[in-house]
């Protein structure tokens, strides 16, 4: 694994222990097996962003001191030029940017995600995370799923929900997909 996931990692079990939990609980707080929350934070694997974003609300901490070691400073705005956003590599078909990781107290997470074609047929690994999220199609088309039903978004178009329910996302055609996603 590249040295970006074992820093993070290594921020979110230094966090958690700090915190008091066990890894078994924050496994469970998080609702991923044991063995696999292990494995995040021994950089053994990539953590997932919705993953991240769970452990960052229980740990009661901006996601960015996670991505960054850094704690977010700004309290009235943040600016983050075009391309400039934290670049967080989640799973191989999604790409995301953080676009505010730097404004404390922020009530939602914000990302710029590219979602690449996958080379055959095959059905997205769902993602469940607690909150809502909001998403707007910048570019492409993808095939959404969503707690067993598929909706297609084209571009201009935009969708919002509980993501506590399962949902994943997959392009329509040959080419990348690009949408603002709000994780509140």
């Amino acid at each position: 694994m590249n040295e970006k996931i074992r820093e993070i990692a290594a921020r979110v079990r230094e966090m958690r222990e700090l915190s008091e939990i066990s890894a078994a609980r924050m496994a469970q707080l998080v609702d991923v097996p044991h063995d696999v929350y292990l494995s995040y934070e021994q950089g053994e694997a990539d953590i997932p962003a919705s993953i991240l974003y769970g452990i960052a609300q229980q740990l009661n901490v901006d996601m960015a001191l996670l991505l960054t070691g850094d704690a977010p400073r700004m309290r009235i705005y943040s600016v983050t030029r075009k391309g400039e956003g934290v670049h967080v590599e989640r799973r191989s078909q999604y790409r995301y940017q953080n676009l505010v990781n730097n404004f404390a107290g922020k009530k939602a997470e914000m990302f710029l995600v590219t979602v690449e074609p996958k080379p055959v047929e095959t059905p997205p690994s769902p993602n469940v995370h607690p909150g809502q999220e909001f998403n707007y199609l910048l570019e492409g088309s993808l095939k959404v799923f969503i707690n067993n039903r598929e909706i297609i978004l084209e571009e201009g178009d935009c969708i919002f929900f509980d993501s506590s329910y399962p949902h994943a996302m997959t392009t329509l055609d040959d080419r990348p997909a690009k949408f603002l996603a709000i994780i509140m």
